[in-house]
């Protein structure tokens, strides 16, 4: 039996622009990802000399699919279909979630990511993460940016000196095409409402003639360089906030609040939400702001990014 046991880490979007719809049903966007500390954990085993030749998956959230409907468990087949060959025998994936389901926190990404990383060093492929991003891009917008990540945090690995490698990215195209760049030390708070919010029916009921703010991606990305908090707060804009906020008053609710509790820190939506977030000056601030948010949700965490 083979092991390797990897961080599935979660990110928050520093901005988020949705500039077009495609032909295709897609859109196109420009949008800054950061990675953050609360992460999965991963377990993947391969036993090479099993008789069987199956998949199995294990998570401690008993709600969430084992199947084909599970990032992770679809990376796994994908992994199979185009690199197993003589590769035969059983793979278990054991997953302990701690990132909300969901939550605009790239979640399920960040397992199928894990997934994708662990069979790579298992059965020796030796892919580097250009290859690996191609791979990840067919399971969804978010896998890339989480395998970027993952690499730079999972050393064993031995991809943190990838040029790809990296906890922060500026996402154009569909979201799959990525540039690090520097990223944001920050301590966080995060709180999610007790809902889901549709992915799709974000990008679908967004009004594109009609979004008030827009960030300056090139100036946040100076103030990231920079260190220079006033030009970051001010570009942190998310335009989904549009439909979002109006479509769900809990989502709304919860942002008033922490911008009522954390006055002038920068505070935003991550990707289609309902997670809100936002920057802390101290471990200690982010900590004191959890405890009197999980009054109103549970799943309320205090954090920080990864650099």
């Amino acid at each position: 039996m083979k092991r390797i046991q990897l961080k599935a880490y979660g990110k928050i979007n520093l901005s988020l622009d949705v500039l077009r719809r495609l032909e295709n049903g897609y859109h196109e966007v420009e949008m800054v990802m950061q990675q953050i500390l609360l992460h999965d954990d991963v377990d993947v085993k391969w036993y090479p000399d099993s008789p069987e030749n199956t998949i199995q998956l294990s998570t401690n959230r008993p709600y969430l699919p084992r199947d084909e409907r599970n990032l992770a468990y679809k990376a796994a087949l994908l992994m199979k279909d185009r690199f197993g060959g003589e590769r035969r025998g059983n793979l278990r994936i054991d997953i302990k979630k701690r990132i909300p389901v969901a939550a605009g926190l790239a979640g399920g990404s960040s397992n199928g990511a894990a997934v994708i990383l662990a069979l790579n060093w298992l059965w020796d492929l030796g892919l580097d993460l250009k290859e690996l991003c191609a791979i990840g891009s067919s399971l969804g917008s978010d896998v890339p940016f989480s395998l970027m990540g993952q690499a730079m945090e999972n050393k064993q690995l031995e991809l943190f000196r990838d040029p790809l490698a990296s906890h922060c990215a500026v996402a154009t195209g569909t979201g799959t095409e990525l540039r690090p760049i520097t990223g944001l030390k920050s301590h966080l708070l995060l709180t999610k409402p007790p809902i889901g919010v549709s992915t799709a029916e974000a990008y679908q009921g967004l009004d594109l003639e009609r979004i008030p703010c827009r960030p300056n991606t090139e100036e946040l990305i100076q103030g990231l360089e920079e260190k220079n908090y006033k030009k970051i707060q001010k570009n942190m804009v998310n335009v989904l906030e549009n439909f979002t906020l109006t479509r769900y008053p809990s989502v709304m609710y919860t942002k008033n609040k922490v911008k009522n509790l954390l006055y002038n820190r920068a505070v935003l939506m991550s990707g289609s939400g309902p997670t809100v977030f936002a920057l802390c000056k101290s471990r200690e601030e982010a900590r004191s702001a959890c405890g009197e948010l999980k009054k109103d949700n549970k799943e309320t965490f205090w954090t920080r990014t990864t650099y």
